[in-house]
């Protein structure tokens, strides 16, 4: 057997839901404002996933044109039934306040890397929606559901009800089958149905720190739920100390080879440095929420965590044979192909040719201007995941601008009100000039004391970023060999969940390509490569 080390899916890849095909395994994860809208990893081991497919590709299937920072697809539930893989999640259009709205629903594929189905719409009662497929071939819909009353508990409790695949809609009536634990915020929920008993499992305790998975099981499938008598199943909340925080949102899957695991969401906070450990927040996670596995045993009819109810960092993997992948993507992307990397995402729409194009200029990402980063409707950004403590990012890239108002180059970001971009722009007296701004929760900066004139026969400028644990740093270069280091010290825990105000948000640092025109006149940069590398050193 091998050893499996966590977390399995690292970078924001959240609220993972587990599904096996035969002797193939997949999980599918959270992508929110993102889009293409979730992504799905395959493995025959456990342990070496690669990404495979983003289903939700089609304005048809997923339009977040205005939807706010943190909302989108939340919470995707895959499941393989009757020959085919069945998607069901959330297109959430309000965050914040008493109201949750937000829309359940169904799509499916022969493939798992094939053309997903139009959506049928499920329900909008609350989000965190699963589909369960009992022995007698019927299908139950289970999700929270909201309660946006004053004075209330916002988390009801789950709710089912039956779904007919002939008629493509919930059918009977709806019922709510568990309330939950004291702990609160009961959410995610997945059924299972294990030797004559229907298992819920559940996430409470919201998806911070606190954060855990409770199980309970009933005889019938309407309930009463008994709770798990050593419950949480899995938690970080009682070890500081542990790496992998924020341990819940979890899923479960029994193996061809007879053996069962848990994955779950997980967090690993930057060092913390000399500052006390338990002085207000936790810490800070800027590569955002990750998927953890740990292996699971029974117990009089219940499931534990082997080694106790917390994530461990290392675990024994299933009895299979490895199967290793390469890692999806070249470190060194030229973007000579007609279609971009999985890895690779736009916010909240698919950006048609408009505004992308990797054929006007072959060779080249060529992006025309749109509005600003802080902008959720239309923005030109390419970006993919930070998933590593220690990387390199870096691009090539030609503009030509006239004016203040248009600006292209290098951006890391976690969302509108939190980014820092390094930027080719104009200046009445300079010309061309690279400039750095900085958006930290809304209030705006250009740190540099002198921005830095671009030469009149420089056709490409190099940008480049040096992320290292706590803190990055931009650079610029004219040729591609002699670098200077932009004289600002940058700070990653900005870019995490944990640092954005108000709280309610769940995605994490990405790093990318940007152009913007709030002139109007869409005018163009072209990018000639993107370079991603993991530092080890």
């Amino acid at each position: 057997m091998t050893t499996i080390k966590n977390p399995i899916l690292t970078g924001f890849n959240p609220d993972p839901s587990i599904c096996r095909a035969g002797e193939d395994y997949y999980i599918a994860v959270s992508t929110f404002e993102w889009f293409p809208g979730v992504g799905i990893y395959h493995s025959r081991d456990l342990k070496n996933w690669r990404l495979v497919s983003r289903p939700l590709n089609r304005i048809s299937q997923l339009d977040m044109k205005g939807n706010p920072d943190s909302g989108g697809v939340w919470a995707p539930a895959l499941s393989y039934a009757d020959g085919k893989f069945w998607l069901i999640y959330t297109d959430v259009k309000v965050v914040d306040g008493a109201w949750k709205d937000c829309h359940n629903y169904l799509v499916t594929s022969k493939t798992i890397d094939g053309e997903w189905s139009d959506p049928i719409h499920l329900n909008s009662s609350g989000f965190d929606p699963s589909l369960f497929h009992d022995d007698d071939g019927r299908k139950y819909l289970v999700n929270m559901f909201w309660d946006n009353r004053i004075g209330k508990h916002d988390f009801y409790g789950i709710v089912m009800q039956e779904y007919s695949d002939a008629a493509q809609k919930l059918v009977g009536d709806a019922k709510i089958i568990f309330k939950g634990t004291d702990i609160k915020l009961t959410e995610a929920p997945h059924l299972y149905k294990i030797n004559g008993y229907y298992y819920l499992l559940t996430a409470e305790g919201g998806t911070r720190y606190e954060h855990q998975a409770t199980i309970a099981r009933s005889k019938d499938l309407w309930g009463s739920y008994e709770v798990h008598p050593d419950n949480p199943l899995i938690t970080s909340w009682p070890h500081p100390r542990n790496p992998l925080q924020k341990a819940g949102h979890a899923s479960i899957v029994k193996t061809h080879t007879d053996e069962w695991f848990l994955v779950h969401l997980t967090g690993r906070p930057l060092p913390r440095g000399d500052q006390p450990l338990l002085d207000g927040v936790r810490g800070y996670c800027p590569l955002g929420r990750e998927t953890a596995i740990q292996r699971l045993e029974w117990k009089k009819g219940w499931p534990y965590v082997v080694g106790g109810n917390l994530p461990s960092v290392e675990i024994e993997g299933p009895d299979m044979e490895e199967v290793k992948w390469d890692k999806g993507f070249a470190e060194k992307d030229d973007l000579d192909a007609l279609v971009l990397n999985y890895h690779f995402q736009s916010l909240r729409i698919p950006l048609g040719e408009d505004i992308l194009s990797l054929t006007d200029n072959p060779g080249h990402l060529r992006l025309y201007g749109h509005e600003s980063l802080t902008s959720k409707f239309t923005q030109a950004y390419i970006a993919r995941r930070w998933q590593h403590f220690n990387f390199t990012a870096e691009t090539k890239v030609s503009f030509n601008p006239k004016s203040f108002q248009q600006a292209a180059g290098l951006v890391n970001y976690y969302n509108t009100q939190n980014w820092t971009a390094l930027q080719m722009t104009w200046d009445e007296e300079k010309g061309r000039i690279i400039d750095l701004t900085v958006c930290d929760n809304a209030t705006f900066d250009q740190p540099l004391q002198e921005t830095i004139s671009v030469p009149d026969d420089v056709a490409y400028v190099y940008l480049r970023v040096e992320v290292r644990t706590n803190t990055y740093r931009y650079l610029y270069s004219f040729d591609g060999n002699d670098w200077t280091e932009i004289p600002v010290t940058l700070y990653s825990y900005k870019l995490s969940d944990d640092y954005v105000e108000g709280g309610g948000f769940f995605t994490g640092a990405f790093v990318g390509m940007q152009c913007q025109d709030t002139s109007g006149r869409k005018l163009h940069a072209d990018f000639d490569f993107f370079i991603y590398r993991e530092d080890t050193e």
